[in-house]
């Protein structure tokens, strides 16, 4: 059931200006029987000012009276097309003045990491406009060589849990029109939570990692090589000792 606006203000105004019981007016503003009867104790809302509410086109005086005629009749709160709003507007969320500068930095950012969200969806996770979302995505924009990528959870712009809903519905979607994903857009598909849970994935040895495998064994081999050709430098310079002395010899 709706609630009156100033529920407190109300119930205060409620127990001030009528005889309708406690019940009755707890039952109409939302509170305990208790909080009411603290109202009119003055143990609760203490310096509230009451709100009326007939003047502010919340109830009539007819359904005042009827209430107070009867312990048992409801309170019914009278119909304001002002205060039911307007239809929910349909479109990019709203941005503060203070945020609008990151969006480009965001925006470039899930086009370049998730490519598989659509423009409708990141237009609602950091509330911009298609024609700003296809401009970075073809880099067309004024100014595309001076902005960087920044996640938008980190700017402030949208939430990790929004987020995450629609990387997991791209991801359904994807799947459900038969397209076949890669290792990294699979990673990229799942929250962040799982993502960071992940095992690293065993990287394949390079080109130059099985060159540097073969120089060290080929090295080990000339080592050996060298070591078995290797000559004693006393042995090769050693010569027969006392030679002279016996040619001098008479």
């Amino acid at each position: 059931m709706a609630k009156p606006i100033m529920a407190k203000a109300t119930a205060v105004w409620l127990v001030d200006n009528t005889t309708i019981s406690f019940k009755q007016i707890a039952d109409f503003v939302g509170m305990h029987e208790l909080e009411v009867q603290g109202i009119a104790d003055g143990d609760v809302a203490a310096g509230v000012k009451g709100f009326d509410p007939i003047t502010n086109n919340q109830l009539t005086q007819e359904e005042i009276d009827a209430a107070e005629a009867s312990p048992m009749h409801k309170l019914k709160l009278k119909f304001n097309a002002a205060a039911v709003g307007e239809e929910k507007r349909r479109g990019p969320r709203y941005t503060p003045l203070s945020k609008r500068q990151d969006r480009p930095a965001a925006i470039y950012w899930l086009v370049k990491f998730h490519p598989e969200l659509t423009d409708g969806q990141i237009s609602k996770l950091v509330g911009t406009t298609k024609p700003t979302i296809q401009s970075i995505r073809e880099r067309t924009h004024w100014n595309i060589s001076n902005i960087q990528p920044v996640d938008p959870v980190a700017l402030g712009l949208t939430k990790q849990s929004e987020l995450d809903a629609a990387v997991q519905k791209a991801a359904a979607k994807k799947a459900a029109d038969g397209e076949v994903m890669s290792d990294d857009e699979r990673r990229k598909l799942v929250s962040t939570e799982q993502s960071l849970g992940m095992e690293a994935e065993p990287k394949i040895p390079t080109a130059i990692e099985g060159l540097e495998t073969f120089s060290l064994a080929d090295d080990g081999d000339d080592d050996k090589e060298d070591e078995s050709t290797l000559v004693d430098a006393d042995s090769f310079f050693n010569l027969p000792k006392g030679g002279d002395d016996e040619d001098e010899q008479p």
